[in-house]
């Protein structure tokens, strides 16, 4: 369901205030959450809590931030018609996710400033739907 980016270096390489960009790869070909879903209460906990896991175990080698910007990618690949903010609820369950892998301390905008999910088309032969979470660190 996740991979990570091999190339990331650990807190002790990189230092307290310098730069970090991290990508996470989710293998969703469609949002597990959105804006419109109806369903049962326990049900949507439950896909919350599996998106939280997926996500904080994907960052769990990510250095403590301080204060990050966050960016939810779909790359998608077909032209249907999608809303960027019926992925909000997938955005939130991961941000969630990154405070319970301890990359920053709460997901409060004065510390987590989340950019509107984004909607990609892949072009042929660039693989299969997925979901990239960019976490970077700001000042």
């Amino acid at each position: 369901m996740i991979s990570m980016d091999k190339g990331m270096m650990p807190e002790t390489a990189q230092g307290p205030s310098a730069a970090f960009v991290g990508t996470l790869h989710f293998t969703y070909t469609s949002p597990p959450l959105t804006a419109n879903q109806r369903m049962h209460w326990r049900k949507k906990a439950s896909i919350t809590k599996d998106v939280r896991r997926a996500t904080s175990l994907a960052a769990a080698r990510y250095p403590a931030l301080g204060k990050c910007r966050v960016t939810l990618t779909w790359l998608v690949v077909t032209n249907h018609r999608r809303d960027a903010d019926n992925v909000v609820p997938t955005l939130k369950a991961m941000c969630d996710g990154l405070v319970d892998a301890g990359v920053v301390t709460d997901d409060t905008p004065d510390l987590m400033d989340k950019l509107m999910p984004r909607i990609v088309k892949l072009g042929a032969g660039e693989g299969p739907a997925r979901f990239e979470l960019r976490v970077e660190r700001i000042s």
